[in-house]
């Protein structure tokens, strides 16, 4: 299982402008400069010149906190691996395309909790697989030479929504699923001339987590010779005086015992009910707050640094920060930054 971290930073993070150079302008510039200098002496402040004329303001972006999980098994398409996003947010479109990959690129998603940095990306998800008829082998063996909104309406009967090797896996707890259903509703309850669209309609959705009946449902992914079972844990990120809004975060058990927890947006640095899912666990991925302004909605870096016991510390990725995390080194496992890639088990 590979985890690539394809954004960091929290919510509402902005990145930087930097001036720049493309490749071909440092060369045209060096060329120019070796030219005077067969005349005459270099000087610090001729070169700033010249490099100033033709440099540019390029915006370095922060992307929201999300994660992208590689295993090694068939995806959608038959083929490995099968990639399958940790929560979907506003830009994810931009990191993905950081990593090389679009949403044909997909298998599906998991969503821990309906706050825009972890489900804003899910129109654009839904909507551009819906209309990619290449999307999978078996959707354009199913569309033929059809238009996929002809297709839903002349033959609704038939095919109330697409057949579930079409279009991605969305995997997520019954709790969440309502809540999500009415943010995502605006954007993906009409297309044109379809009858009766659903979120249903875009992805095949997977319920995991305890379920009314009372049973645990788990989903497991092969991983070449060993596999892993993703099991919904509950944690609390925000409680009003009459509403709360919980997040569902992940634990990955590896058939070989290893264990990798991702909590998702937590209040706590260890929520009391995952005491025993840190303390089993190898590695965590561990949402961290580093404003100056604390939230109350998210780990502090200060309390992570000052009040985490040091054998929990060490199996911390930080994440989810504004600022880069000020922390003593060797404190932690690490601070995750845009396009690390972790392996497992290690």
């Amino acid at each position: 299982m590979k985890i690539t971290a394809i954004g960091v930073n929290s919510a509402f993070a902005t990145g930087e402008y930097e001036q720049a150079l493309t490749i071909q302008q440092t060369v045209d510039v060096l060329k120019r400069l070796l030219h005077v200098q067969k005349t005459r002496e270099l000087s610090e402040e001729m070169i700033s010149r010249e490099v100033q004329k033709i440099s540019r303001r390029m915006y370095v972006p922060r992307w929201q906190s999300n994660f992208l999980i590689e295993f090694d098994m068939p995806g959608k398409k038959g083929k490995s691996p099968y990639r399958l996003l940790i929560d979907a947010g506003a830009d994810v479109r931009h990191a993905l395309k950081r990593t090389g990959l679009t949403s044909n690129d997909i298998d599906g998603v998991y969503l821990s909790h309906p706050h825009s940095d972890h489900i804003g990306g899910m129109e654009f998800l839904g909507l551009t697989t819906l209309f990619n008829p290449f999307y999978t082998p078996s959707k354009k063996e199913w569309l033929g030479e059809q238009f996929i909104a002809d297709k839903l309406f002349f033959e609704h009967y038939w095919w109330p929504k697409p057949p579930e090797n079409t279009k991605p896996d969305l995997f997520i707890h019954r709790k969440v699923l309502e809540p999500i259903k009415r943010a995502l509703g605006p954007g993906l309850d009409t297309v044109q001339g379809v009858p009766n669209v659903e979120l249903e309609t875009y992805f095949d959705l997977h319920l995991v987590g305890k379920q009314e009946n009372g049973e645990l449902r788990t989903h497991t992914f092969r991983d070449g010779d060993g596999y892993w079972v993703l099991k919904p844990v509950f944690a609390m990120h925000v409680i009003s005086s009459s509403e709360e809004m919980a997040s569902y975060g992940l634990s990955l058990e590896h058939s070989s015992g290893y264990n990798v927890l991702m909590p998702t947006d937590t209040q706590h640095m260890m929520p009391p009910q995952l005491e025993a899912h840190y303390r089993r666990a190898n590695r965590i991925y561990m949402d961290c707050e580093t404003s100056q302004f604390p939230s109350g909605v998210h780990p502090h870096i200060s309390d992570l640094v000052n009040h985490m016991a040091p054998e929990i510390q060490k199996k911390y990725l930080l994440y989810h920060y504004d600022a880069y995390p000020q922390v003593p080194e060797g404190m932690f496992c690490g601070i995750l930054q845009t396009g690390d890639i972790h392996t497992y088990p290690e």
